[in-house]
């Protein structure tokens, strides 16, 4: 199981403020690629720039793909530039890769196209893997989610499951120590990629109106 499929997980089973649009969840798979690719010391950051230090595979083929599609002369691009590169696209991408590989593809092809959260849940194994993650509050996930709009869960109805995983949870923890400045890059970039994306739209919808006020002008 990675990030971007724990992550893209979160974004079907969590409430958010707003409705989680394709484009923003797109730059944060790629964001959450990233960081996996930072944990499996495919990559490193060189203040912002993305320097690959491994051609190792990672044995996920979403992440293989990224790591090969890396820019591996210098000039490197940022952290923000390969967001967008790589985040063309990429939530209908992890999409069809769920859709092949989980035992209920079908059914998941129907939630992913159904806005009505009240629709029967798939159970799999990385559905439950996701949850769990997301209910022992890993920060990697919660600082992604947070950045699309969803939120935390609540601590104390999940103080049971935590509990449970408290060993795998320090065991993370100490992965994360070591990147923390890098994370950090990585989510700073996301949010920048966020706002920016979320100006163009509005500049669209001005634009629409202004044309739609000119053709019902007497």
């Amino acid at each position: 199981m990675t990030t971007p499929q724990d992550l893209l997980f979160v974004a079907l089973d969590v409430p958010a403020d707003r409705p989680v649009e394709q484009g923003d969840l797109s730059l944060a798979l790629a964001a959450a690629e990233l960081l996996d690719l930072l944990f499996a010391q495919v990559v490193t950051l060189r203040d912002e720039q993305v320097v690959p230090v491994s051609g190792h595979l990672t044995g996920d083929p979403m992440l293989d793909k990224a790591a090969a599609s890396l820019i591996r002369t210098e000039p490197y691009e940022s952290a923000e530039d390969w967001l967008w590169r790589r985040g063309d696209g990429l939530s209908a991408a992890y999409r069809d890769e769920l859709e092949h590989t989980e035992p209920s593809g079908s059914g998941l092809r129907q939630l992913f196209r159904r806005a009505d959260r009240s629709v029967d849940r798939i159970d799999s194994e990385a559905r439950r893997h996701a949850a769990d993650r997301w209910a022992r509050h890993e920060p990697l996930l919660v600082g992604l989610a947070a950045a699309l709009g969803i939120e935390e869960p609540d601590h104390e109805e999940t103080a049971t499951t935590a509990e449970h995983a408290e060993s795998a949870e320090n065991a993370e923890k100490d992965k994360a120590d070591t990147v923390d400045d890098r994370v950090a890059v990585v989510l700073a970039a996301l949010g920048e990629a966020l706002t920016e994306l979320e100006a163009v739209r509005q500049r669209r919808r001005i634009e629409e109106d202004a044309f739609d006020n000119v053709w019902r002008a007497p």
